[in-house]
């Protein structure tokens, strides 16, 4: 890829002041509208990735914009030691959608799933003790950066080098019941933590069957289930959570990314079994409920409540689907996924892809060596997801 000046000195001026945290394409963002967006020099590009599931309503949305306007020029934060409107006003909306009991905001998905770990263990710790504390998750799942909900996430490459790691940790295969039943003959295991949709472990939608007889497991042993719906929820499936797809009803959901659009926010949601575990004291967040957040939460969770908004979440993402998989490519290998969190499995690079794309106008990400994924803003046109299929036609 050719850079211009202006990109060159962004990114000379991030080599010598940012942590090398980051494999970056080099293209500068400047602004979007809809799913599309604009770098600095002008150049568009059709978006299917809203910022890794977090631009749910896209680019420019107007009661989005509105909304964060307003609020800015009132009150950006207070304390959580007083009351802020926008607050209480999302937690009454996801409580009122979702038919949980209690909600708790935090900042981000690792922090919700940290969260959730500890409500898992203090309610476990109640009840039957301080030996019964183990976290059960799947291979390849992932939890997050932060230290349990890193060693929550099934990928041993993500545990290398912070040593020492907590402890308390085990993991099973995904679709494997039978596995999963002698990994529950383990007596300390307090909690399950699962993904409806495993994202950065290569977009596999969880299996029916599976997760139900797992749950019922768990149901049986008192073992906390924790859903983590960090990117699989806010609509992106085309439910509100990835999980109602099954009859299940996890006692804690974790979600982020999508519930406010683009202003870092976290949460957590309990039924009434674990919805009063937590006291005064035993846990906070400076953050969390920011009014900022919360302003930005309502206008997402107000979208969401529209069932003809969910329903065409799903009629897009089959459209996707049913369109990459009638190319019939050699390349391809499987296309997977739920409503607007699709994996196009592929036999070569899939980063190779992705930079190949970008140069033609087209963002996507990747999910392992081998797997596209594509996470469009739930708001993306008809048009603009033709343009992008045409170019990820064209790279494949």
């Amino acid at each position: 890829m050719e850079l211009t000046q202006k990109v060159k000195n962004i990114q000379e001026k991030w080599d010598a002041n940012f942590m090398k945290t980051y494999a970056q394409i080099p293209v500068v963002m400047d602004k979007g509208e809809g799913a599309t967006i604009t770098d600095i020099d002008g150049k568009k590009y059709v978006d299917f990735t809203s910022g890794i599931g977090v631009s749910s309503l896209g680019y420019g949305h107007k009661g989005l914009v509105e909304a964060i306007q307003y609020q800015a020029s009132k009150l950006l934060h207070s304390s959580n030691i007083f009351f802020n409107q926008p607050h209480v006003e999302a937690g009454a909306k996801l409580i009122a959608l979702s038919g949980y009991d209690k909600v708790f905001f935090c900042n981000s998905g690792t922090e919700a799933n940290e969260g959730a770990m500890k409500i898992a263990r203090k309610y476990s710790d109640l009840k039957y003790g301080g030996d019964r504390g183990t976290i059960l998750s799947l291979n390849k799942s992932f939890h997050g950066r932060t230290m349990a909900s890193l060693m929550a996430t099934g990928k041993e490459a993500y545990h290398k080098y912070f040593y020492p790691l907590p402890t308390g940790y085990k993991y099973v295969e995904k679709n494997d019941i039978e596995a999963f039943k002698e990994a529950l003959k383990d007596e300390t295991i307090c909690a399950f933590i699962f993904e409806a949709v495993q994202g950065e472990g290569g977009v596999y939608p969880i299996n029916k069957d599976f997760i139900e007889e797992a749950v019922k497991l768990c149901q049986e042993k008192d073992i906390v289930v924790i859903c983590d719906e960090v990117q699989a929820g806010m609509g992106r499936t085309g439910k509100l959570f990835g999980f109602q797809e099954f009859d299940i009803k996890p006692d804690l959901v974790t979600m982020a990314k999508g519930l406010a659009g683009g202003i870092p926010v976290g949460g957590i949601l309990a039924d009434e079994k674990v919805s009063d575990v937590l006291v005064p004291g035993d846990h906070g967040t400076t953050f969390g409920g920011n009014a900022l957040a919360m302003a930005a939460a309502n206008v997402v969770l107000d979208e969401l409540e529209k069932p003809e908004f969910l329903a065409d979440v799903a009629k897009k993402g089959d459209y996707i689907m049913d369109t990459v998989k009638s190319w019939g490519l050699d390349e391809i290998v499987e296309v997977r996924g739920k409503g607007l969190m699709i994996g196009i499995e592929i036999k070569g690079s899939a980063s190779e892809i992705e930079k190949v794309a970008a140069q033609k106008g087209l963002l996507i990400l990747t999910a392992g060596e081998h797997v596209i994924r594509l996470l469009p803003p739930l708001v993306i046109s008809i048009d603009e997801i033709n343009k992008g299929l045409e170019i990820l036609k064209e790279c494949l």
